[in-house]
């Protein structure tokens, strides 16, 4: 008899919910800016969809290729910024993320990095001819993250790695 040796995640409620039941899950419509962070060679890939009117999130979707962790965090992250201004949009944390969702397991953080990775992305795309004052023009910590993120994947699958 084979037996696995894979132990369950310790997920929290809110992670599982949010698997189970994703908020603005789907690709949107007509979107103002779309961008993406991860690496098909893993299968942890969000994409974000925006549209924004005014300074202001009105409207937050994702697509996600990834685990459990993956899903939670893009579902976290969109519910965490529609309504809001985009600079406050751009403060989100990785570690906001994982909060929001009561904690994610260590092997798993890198799913709040690569979600607020592709948010970054996003209002940067959103701000490519015009960029406001509080945009800084070099990148982030949590926008080198995401970077790290992506080569270390793409050097452990050997895999593309995806960067709009």
């Amino acid at each position: 008899m084979l037996m696995s040796t894979r132990v369950p995640l310790p997920y929290t409620p809110k992670v599982l919910e949010l698997f189970r039941n994703p908020r603005n899950l789907g690709k949107m419509e007509s979107p103002d800016v779309v961008s993406q962070a991860g690496s098909p060679a893993c299968g942890d890939v969000i994409t974000i969809y925006l549209k924004i009117r005014c300074g202001i999130v009105v409207e937050a979707k994702f697509e996600s290729y990834g685990c459990a962790a993956n899903i939670a965090a893009a579902s976290a992250l969109t519910e965490m910024i529609k309504g809001k201004k985009v600079e406050e949009a751009w403060s989100v944390e990785w570690k906001d993320v994982a909060d929001e969702l009561g904690g994610l397991p260590a092997i798993k953080r890198h799913c709040s990095i690569l979600a607020v990775g592709a948010l970054r992305r996003a209002i940067r795309s959103y701000y490519k001819d015009e960029k406001p004052e509080w945009l800084p023009s070099e990148l982030t910590l949590a926008e080198r993250q995401a970077l790290e993120e992506e080569e270390l994947i793409d050097r452990l699958y050997g895999g593309r790695v995806a960067r709009t």
